[in-house]
């Protein structure tokens, strides 16, 4: 990926960001720093509350806790040059340019992987209790995750050697915050028929595989909670899904409002929806989780204890 393309002429590119104005500068710069610190203790905590308690060492919050260094991961591939951006650093390299776009839809699309297995695990707990512990074993938990990251790199992969192919000879500015197919296809001054042919084709089924099996998952979980004869029983059994459901629902309904439509609708208002799912959805899932999950919240006052404790004088 350092390898610079040979038959473009174009060696950098630049990131015009979110704002032109002078002036809109150091408040976005102290929003997304905000956001970032946010997001990297939210999703630190939770790795830690999960890592430190034994009570936790389960299939669910193994894929949570993994969930969480994802996000890190995700959000420290676009934020800190976001914030480079608004200190006049507007320029990125050509490698550069690609590094931070393969590792934005590896790791983009490990999240998505992520939240399909995290509903095959609520659907096993809530439709075969009896043979969860055996369907939902460690080493399984350990090859699906495994699975996820091998897969979505190498659909990463394949997009970057393609566009790696494509000659850049004429304009170098990209409108948008970070280094996207759509923004960079645009400004490609050779044909782009093959890449967007790939786009529609192999894309849609790394992106709307996960959330089909997501929705098939939640009409079994549906169908199987609404057969139980208590109000108790049934409220018990969605509040293990509800915010599994939130996180779905944001992440997906921005991902799909940029992604399904074709390259020359993109707007202003497809960059909104890019920092939702890029950014939002990263610093809101710890609260997400840890607010609507009594476990969470123990683990985290056990934790404070055992820093209080370790801290006191003896």
């Amino acid at each position: 990926m350092e390898k610079v393309n040979q038959n473009s002429s174009v060696s950098e590119f630049i990131l015009l960001g979110l704002s032109s104005r002078p002036e809109d500068q150091k408040p976005l710069f102290i929003l997304f720093l905000t956001i970032y610190m946010v997001t990297i203790t939210g999703n630190l905590l939770i790795i830690l509350i999960i890592g430190s308690d034994p009570q936790l060492q389960t299939p669910m919050y193994f894929f949570l806790r993994f969930l969480s260094f994802i996000d890190i991961c995700f959000t420290t591939t676009i934020i800190p040059r976001m914030l480079a951006n608004f200190l006049s650093e507007k320029t990125i390299s050509y490698a550069g340019c690609l590094t931070q776009m393969y590792f934005l839809y590896a790791l983009g699309n490990t999240d998505s992987f992520l939240l399909a297995i995290m509903a095959f695990d609520r659907y096993v707990a809530i439709c075969d209790p009896f043979h969860y512990v055996t369907t939902m074993s460690h080493r399984r938990c350990v090859l699906l995750v495994s699975f996820s990251c091998l897969f979505t790199h190498l659909h990463s992969l394949l997009h970057i050697l393609l566009l790696n192919h494509l000659t850049f000879c004429d304009s170098n500015v990209i409108h948008h915050f970070l280094c996207d197919l759509s923004s960079l296809m645009k400004l490609s001054c050779s044909s782009t028929f093959v890449n967007e042919i790939v786009i529609m084709t192999e894309g849609p089924v790394v992106l709307v595989t996960p959330f089909l099996f997501i929705t098939f998952s939640y009409i079994r979980i549906l169908i199987t909670v609404l057969k139980i004869p208590s109000a108790s029983g049934k409220y018990k059994a969605f509040s293990t899904c509800g915010s599994h459901l939130t996180v779905v629902t944001l992440f997906y309904g921005s991902i799909f409002y940029v992604y399904l439509q074709p390259l020359s609708t993109y707007s202003i208002r497809d960059y909104i929806a890019t920092i939702v799912y890029t950014v939002l959805s990263s610093m809101l899932n710890p609260f997400i989780y840890g607010l609507r999950n009594k476990d969470l919240k123990q683990g985290l006052r056990k934790l404070m204890g055992k820093r209080k404790s370790q801290a006191a004088p003896s």
